[in-house]
């Protein structure tokens, strides 16, 4: 292609957005409204997938081992879970230890207890191991494994909390795969619709060109320019706009809210946007070209 035809395809394609301006801001609009949107669903979810990860990891699973148990088997079994890719950490809990952490749980003044009971320890067969998961959907598996090692007498895990978190980081990932197609839908169909536009009132000048020569290409790129400028400036507004409003809020909520960053650490502004950022650039002049290649497809017979 010559530099040349290039600026024209370029300029034509300008040239379209101001022939048609109020229907190229309508789909500008609606792409800012639908990528900002998605931008904060997009934040929610990486915010709540960072909380269940955090909670995953404080949800442990117990492994007791039997009666007067050699320290070698101990050492063993501790070797073969750890060995275990899905497991993420694992520490031993001695029963002086399992004691003073039932005393600081249970009574209101823990010194207290362990005075009363002196030095019989009620926990003196409790030692275990104390493991979490980087993936709490795996806990069955784990809990199957682990069970079946020599010298465990019992497992303890908690099922519910973690069928209850896997169960509901699918149903978030299922419901924001959900809005993000419909948003994007419907951008494409504005965008088709502004395009539909400006082929019809260019719908003789097009014929013109065809008849002279013109090649399919040279006629449908500036449209195709058109829908990529419409994608390109609907996907930057809101981001920009995410950008400053995120670290806006974040401040505002962990200055105002003490309780909830106390348990819950958000993202960072620059860990989130390194992902937003190319994925909404990406969606915003990917349904712009979408939109477009299909709608010239489909109208330029002319």
């Amino acid at each position: 292609m010559k530099i040349s035809t290039f600026f024209y395809i370029l300029k034509q394609g300008f040239s379209n957005i101001r022939r048609n301006i109020l229907f190229s801001l309508a789909s500008i609009g609606t792409i800012i409204s639908c990528l900002f949107l998605f931008g904060i669903v997009y934040a929610v979810i990486v915010n709540f997938q960072s909380g269940m990860k955090d909670l995953e990891n404080n949800i442990t699973i117990s492994v007791f081992f039997e009666k007067d148990i050699p320290q070698e088997t101990v050492t063993l079994i501790g070797e073969q879970i750890r060995v275990l890719d899905y497991v993420n950490t694992m520490d031993y809990i001695s029963p002086e230890q399992a004691w003073e952490n039932f005393c600081e749980n249970k009574y209101d003044d823990p010194e207290a207890a362990k005075a009363a009971f002196g030095d019989d320890n009620p926990l003196k067969d409790s030692a275990s191991y104390e493991v979490t998961l980087k993936d709490i959907s795996r806990q069955p598996e784990f809990v199957a494994f682990a069970s079946g090692l020599e010298g465990v007498r019992k497992v303890r895990s908690s099922e519910v909390t973690a069928d209850g978190i896997a169960t509901l980081s699918s149903l978030v990932g299922y419901a924001s795969i959900g809005i993000v197609i419909i948003l994007m839908l419907v951008s494409i169909f504005l965008i088709s619709n502004t395009i539909t536009i400006g082929i019809t009132v260019r719908k003789e000048e097009i014929s013109i060109m065809k008849l002279i020569g013109a090649t399919n290409f040279f006629v449908r790129a500036p449209f195709i320019i058109e829908g990529i400028i419409i994608g390109t400036v609907g996907s930057v507004i809101p981001l920009v706009l995410l950008y400053e409003m995120y670290d806006r809020i974040m401040n505002y909520v962990i200055g105002r809210f003490t309780v909830i960053t106390s348990v819950f650490a958000f993202v960072s502004q620059e860990d989130l946007f390194r992902t937003m950022i190319p994925a909404g650039l990406i969606l915003g002049i990917g349904v712009g070209l979408f939109g477009s290649l299909v709608t010239t497809r489909k109208h330029l017979k002319v």
